[in-house]
């Protein structure tokens, strides 16, 4: 048995749109113990659909008024406020906000530079010289983490029976190291200065419990859930582990500087959802279960040639094989091909829909397929 809390440890949850928040709970930590009660667990939003913001269009804008425009702490609030207002949540669609400067905000608390596009941010590469490492160290003052913080406490105040309140996206891991380095670069030194990158690899954890801690306490203490940007919460503590920078290495690399950094940040956490972009991260597969604190899978089939998800069922089926949990993102036209061909179990299905009527339509076809 994953689940480490149980019934006894939740609280209630009262949401205007989500009447049903409570068996939503239900089929989610049923899902965890690769069990289901009445159907798989149906989330009707796409991966990253929060990166489609229903705000201005800032592309115009210089780099100064587009960092300007994500640090407007409350502006940032009112778009997610707007873009829930009026409507229900079907399914394990859980109206989450969570506070988000992208994907590299935890590099940045080590006072780095971050560069701000409009859908997401970049990390401008520190780490020139060797002895420049000398100078990470987790800074809770600096604008990022203050902000962080701003966020959050402003989400709180106004989330009450609308929405839940989440942390940022947290990677410690080597895409925190490429983030300081540069993810090119760190390739050749993975070659030509393995201790260096060992040396970095333990910088970008040693924090890591720390800084969720701070972020968790937070909220609990507030209220509200562990839940970050997949928009599945947990009772406990709820982490994403993922390593995308993974896919540029060797099974040999990441077995000898991603996996030890995988098995700390997993090692104290209730749920933890490995988030597996593509084949190339895939390939790590066996060294990521082989954490047995990894407890689900997330699987992000990509783009292009690597769509749609029917080409990966063998892939999906032998996870099933083996018991574990996973998210897969359908599109609404393979719904019926992939129930012809799937068994339910252990399946979290996101798609995403076009309209309340849709959803209510597509939760009847998959309560048949049970």
């Amino acid at each position: 048995m994953h689940r480490q809390d149980t019934l006894q440890d939740w609280w209630e949850i009262e949401l205007q749109g989500m009447p049903h928040f409570d068996m939503a709970m239900k089929r989610v930590y049923a899902w965890f113990e690769n069990e289901i009660i009445d159907r798989p667990p149906v989330r009707f939003m796409a991966h990253n659909a929060f990166l489609e913001r229903a705000s201005e269009d800032i592309a115009h804008f210089s780099p100064a008024e587009k960092k300007n425009w994500w640090f407007d702490t409350e502006l940032q609030v009112d778009l997610f406020v707007k873009s829930i207002a009026g409507r229900q949540f079907h399914g394990e669609t859980f109206p989450v906000y969570f506070p988000n400067l992208g994907p590299d905000v935890y590099a940045a608390f080590y006072d780095t530079e971050l560069e701000f596009g409009e859908i997401t941010s970049y990390s401008v590469p520190f780490i020139q010289q060797w002895e420049d490492a000398d100078q990470l160290v987790l800074d809770q003052n600096n604008q990022y983490f203050q902000k962080i913080e701003e966020l959050t406490r402003h989400a709180i105040e106004r989330c009450e029976g609308q929405f839940m309140v989440g942390y940022t996206d947290l990677h410690p891991g080597l895409d925190c190291v490429a983030a300081w380095r540069d993810p090119l670069q760190l390739c050749y030194d993975l070659y030509d200065n393995p201790d260096q990158v060992r040396r970095l690899a333990d910088l970008a954890i040693a924090d890591f419990e720390y800084i969720y801690n701070h972020f968790d306490t937070m909220l609990k203490e507030k209220g509200q859930l562990s839940v970050s940007w997949m928009g599945i919460p947990s009772f406990g503590r709820m982490h994403i582990p993922s390593c995308d920078f993974s896919a540029l290495i060797s099974q040999e690399f990441f077995e000898q500087f991603g996996l030890p950094i995988l098995q700390c940040e997993s090692k104290t956490m209730t749920h933890n959802i490995f988030h597996i972009d593509g084949k190339g991260v895939a390939k790590h597969l066996e060294a990521i279960l082989s954490v047995p604190e990894i407890h689900a899978l997330q699987w992000v089939q990509g783009v292009g040639d690597d769509y749609p998800i029917m080409q990966w069922i063998s892939f999906i089926k032998d996870l099933q094989a083996r018991d574990i949990p996973v998210i897969v993102d359908l599109s609404t036209e393979d719904i019926d091909d992939f129930m012809d061909a799937m068994d339910p179990k252990g399946l979290f299905l996101w798609l995403a829909t076009e309209n309340e009527l849709e959803e209510i339509e597509i939760l009847k076809r998959i309560e048949r397929w049970t």
